[in-house]
């Protein structure tokens, strides 16, 4: 992977950017959306709900001055830690310093629940909200509704890896702005690798499966009966359609869709990496992890103390307390190696402005604030540990961030692999899922692999139209 960054400020437009605006929908049509946003997202708090209300109001009516702005953000309601302290933190400067106020509001925490209210709140053309928070995975569904934003970014705009810009980069038009990116990683307990006599993590898969057997066992003798080699979340959401992308990456079967639209997910090495993970299913991981979300997989390991391994985000120690049962006995490494290379699944989210907002030049302005102060605070980051975990192999785009990390004897971690969301555009939700329950079917043992990846192929030409590989 190319390590040197791009400074976004110096990106230009390859064609002049259309000036076409979309009618604003009308103040029915708002609050039919919102209300079904509403209906769907019960785990909003009251006082949430008002203030959507009270944006309804608002918002449809003609703007007055000092101009208001809405910002709906995805992570508005995790516990971000301190990076949700400094985002309204943020926000609350860039209103003292340009009079700018912002209604920043959350969404339901599933995904796709988020995509769909995103999509239709877009599409339906409305004037607000104007500032969009955007998973990588939505550039392809997104980009049509979504301000180009490569005009209006400033010289002194902070630099970004360039994979991570190109998740963002739709036919040339660049749709986002890298806000919170993530990456996948392998979480392991220290104490128990130091106690079975293991000095390193696990850097291929062979690896981890031999030190999660015996430390499974040798934890069980000892009376922990639900204790488990490696845990990860395996049910059927899109959690699971980025893990078993990493297992296929890794043993070299390609990428499901390619660059160039063929489709290649039937290949001998899919396959054989769909039967390692069900092989693990029983034997070191928990037959329950095929209904196991994020969250299951992160407690069973971070509060319940009853895995030596965990697949996660690399987001979780960051904005998580130290004063979590195991935390300071854990470590970060890349996601181990198949036969082909260690490769970390790309996430986390951008900022995006709709091309029907009213206050287009206020919102890029808020996007630029933004990710102006999400980068001093990466800053700061990589001159203060603020953690008391063993890092050891990160993948390339954490030890960029953290230059403190690496030491004597790691290697270069894994490099970043990004779901096909680009190329599938609009279809990237139907490919998703597709993709998903056939892994899930083999990981019931309700398929074969082969039986899986053949039905597969054939349901992602229908899909998307596009090609098979060996056509």
């Amino acid at each position: 992977m190319n390590n040197s960054k791009v400074r976004l400020g110096s990106l230009r437009p390859a064609q002049p950017m259309s000036t076409k605006f979309k009618h604003p929908g009308t103040r029915d049509g708002v609050v039919q959306e919102i209300r079904f946003w509403i209906l769907r997202s019960f785990r909003l708090f009251p006082a949430v709900i008002a203030v959507l209300l009270g944006l309804v109001s608002f918002g449809c009516q003609k703007p007055v001055a000092p101009v208001t702005i809405t910002f709906i953000d995805p992570e508005g309601l995790l516990d971000l830690g301190d990076r949700r302290m400094v985002s309204d933190a943020a926000i609350r400067e860039f209103t003292r310093e340009t009079g700018i106020r912002v209604n920043h509001l959350p969404t339901p925490q599933d995904n796709r629940a988020q995509l769909q209210l995103i999509q239709d709140l877009l599409q339906s053309g409305v004037s607000t909200p104007d500032v969009y928070g955007v998973d990588t995975i939505w550039s392809g569904a997104l980009a049509e509704y979504l301000v180009d934003l490569k005009p209006y970014l400033s010289s002194d705009m902070p630099a970004v890896d360039p994979e991570v810009v190109a998740s963002y980069t739709v036919q040339g038009k660049l749709i986002a702005i890298p806000y919170h990116p993530n990456s996948s990683v392998l979480y392991y307990r220290t104490d128990l690798l130091q106690k079975y006599g293991y000095t390193l993590p696990p850097r291929t898969w062979d690896e981890l499966e031999t030190m999660a057997a015996r430390i499974q066992e040798g934890e069980r003798e000892k009376g922990k009966k639900e204790f488990w080699g490696f845990i990860w979340p395996g049910t059927t959401r899109e959690s699971l359609s980025h893990i078993a992308l990493e297992w296929q990456v890794s043993q070299g079967g390609g990428h499901v869709i390619e660059a160039d639209r063929t489709i290649s997910v039937n290949n001998p090495n899919t396959i054989r990496a769909w039967e390692r993970g069900a092989h693990w299913v029983g034997w070191i991981t928990p037959p329950g992890v095929i209904s196991y979300s994020e969250w299951d997989a992160s407690n069973a390991f971070w509060i319940a103390g009853n895995a030596a391994f965990a697949r996660g985000w690399a987001d979780y120690f960051q904005r998580h307390p130290p004063d979590e049962p195991f935390h300071q006995e854990a470590g970060v490494t890349s996601v181990p190696a198949g036969k082909a290379a260690r490769v970390s699944a790309l996430g986390g989210w951008g900022l995006a402005v709709s091309s029907s907002s009213a206050h287009r030049a206020e919102a890029i302005r808020l996007v630029e604030f933004l990710a102006k102060k999400e980068a001093e605070v990466d800053s700061a980051s990589r001159s203060k540990p603020q953690w008391q975990l063993q890092f050891y192999d990160l993948p390339v785009m954490l030890a960029t961030k953290y230059p403190w990390a690496p030491k004597a004897g790691d290697q270069s971690g894994a490099t970043i692999v990004s779901r096909p969301s680009n190329v599938s555009g609009a279809h990237y939700d139907a490919v998703s899922r597709a993709y998903g329950d056939a892994v899930h079917s083999v990981l019931a043992r309700q398929s074969t692999a082969s039986q899986a990846a053949a039905s597969l192929e054939k349901e992602l030409v229908r899909i998307t139209g596009f090609e098979t590989a060996h056509k």
